[in-house]
């Protein structure tokens, strides 16, 4: 009797154990298969995205040609610059925001047509908002030409204004824009040359100096979502102040070559990821309308310092040292950051070597050691401008 309940107890720990193992098994090749399936629809997402982004670029490149046939130098929007062209192609608007200044060219026949064409665009440029440029801009409306892929993130850009408060202190009248337009377009103030693509056509360039205060009345733009989403993601709201204008200088149009979009400059297929899916647990791609929608991207720049100061850059303990090298690598990558302590791209290794100097001697070294200039340069603006944010708003 007792062999037997032995026996039976041997069978059923073995049997148990078998299914156990099943179970393993199968756990382990759903996780494989679920796996798998992850990564396919992550490459098939990305191939996707990869051709949309060729098609982009294509739309670039005709839109650059097209403005070729009127001008030597068919300039688009850069991080710093917002280069906005009438329909007929013949008339562009420049904003500087970094050197604070309007230029604004017109290819004419006479003097009096060129008048009209330059009073025309400064009016337009003062009084227009992030909506209007994003709904009818004619390089805007041939990419929205192109069928976005279905895992790309897109949203509409907020109606804000770009140079209204810079240049009134309260809402603009009819009149008040008429006598600012009348003010700074004055014969005097014109420079024309030959046009060297259309013939019996001139050349007619205005530049209008934008007030001194320009920057801060930009900030101001956008203070609340600032200091809303750097207090959710326990960071100095002057750090993400210092980060946009080093950016951007507050342009609401910015784009780099990346390309990389927005006040904060993030780039879809590598912060973008990253920081939609600490944000909302999906590995998403952002669309560049998303990312000129200012409260999307602000939310986005402000949580990928978040990621860097707290995640990547976790292992090192002084907090000045470690917000010197988040600045740095917002620019550059947190890999850089190691390299220039261990010329390697191992946190892991640079970490003890961070921790055993001061904040003073991690700036230096960090000034002396990056592999780039751009980087040395970024953490030098970056940390002077945030004391001038602290100093200006108080945070």
């Amino acid at each position: 009797m007792y062999k037997n309940a032995l026996v039976l107890i041997c069978l059923s720990s073995a049997l148990l154990a078998q299914d156990m193992q099943d179970y393993k098994n199968q756990q382990m090749q759903n996780f494989k298969s679920q796996t798998t399936e992850f990564e396919t629809y992550k490459k098939t997402q990305e191939s996707e995205f990869d051709a949309y982004a060729k098609e982009q670029k294509k739309v670039y490149d005709e839109y650059k040609k097209e403005l070729g046939v009127f001008w030597d130098d068919p300039k688009l929007s850069t991080p710093k610059n917002w280069v906005s062209y009438e329909d007929d192609k013949k008339t562009r608007t420049d904003v500087d925001f970094e050197k604070e200044t309007i230029t604004i060219e017109a290819i004419a026949k006479n003097p009096e047509e060129a008048k009209e064409k330059l009073q025309l665009a400064l009016a337009k440029a003062i009084i227009v908002d992030t909506k209007t440029v994003q709904e009818s801009d004619p390089l805007e409306l041939e990419l929205k030409k192109i069928k976005k892929p279905s895992g790309v993130v897109d949203a509409k850009v907020k109606a804000e204004p770009i140079l209204s408060t810079v240049v009134f202190d309260k809402s603009p009248t009819q009149n008040d824009v008429k006598k600012y337009v009348q003010t700074h377009v004055q014969n005097k103030d014109i420079k024309v040359k030959q046009s060297s693509k259309i013939e019996d056509a001139k050349v007619y360039t205005l530049n209008v100096a934008l007030p001194k205060d320009t920057m801060v009345k930009r900030s101001k733009v956008y203070y609340d979502d600032v200091v809303k989403h750097a207090d959710k993601q326990k960071l100095p709201a002057s750090l993400v102040f210092a980060v946009m204008q080093t950016e951007s200088s507050f342009n609401p149009r910015a784009r780099s070559h990346i390309p990389a979009y927005g006040l904060m400059q993030i780039v879809p297929k590598s912060a973008g990821i990253d920081t939609y899916k600490f944000l909302y647990n999906e590995k998403k791609l952002v669309s560049g309308s998303y990312l000129y929608n200012s409260t999307n991207n602000i939310t986005m720049g402000s949580a990928y310092l978040h990621i860097l100061y707290y995640r990547y850059l976790k292992d090192i303990k002084d907090p000045t040292s470690r917000l010197y090298c988040t600045i740095a690598a917002y620019n550059t990558g947190a890999g850089n950051i190691a390299w220039a302590f261990t010329k390697t791209h191992n946190m892991k290794k640079a970490a003890p070597l961070i921790n055993n100097k001061t904040p003073e001697e991690v700036y230096n070294k960090l000034l002396k050691d990056l592999r780039y200039d751009e980087p040395k340069h970024y953490l030098k603006r970056v940390n002077s401008r945030m004391g001038s944010y602290h100093k200006l708003y108080g945070i």
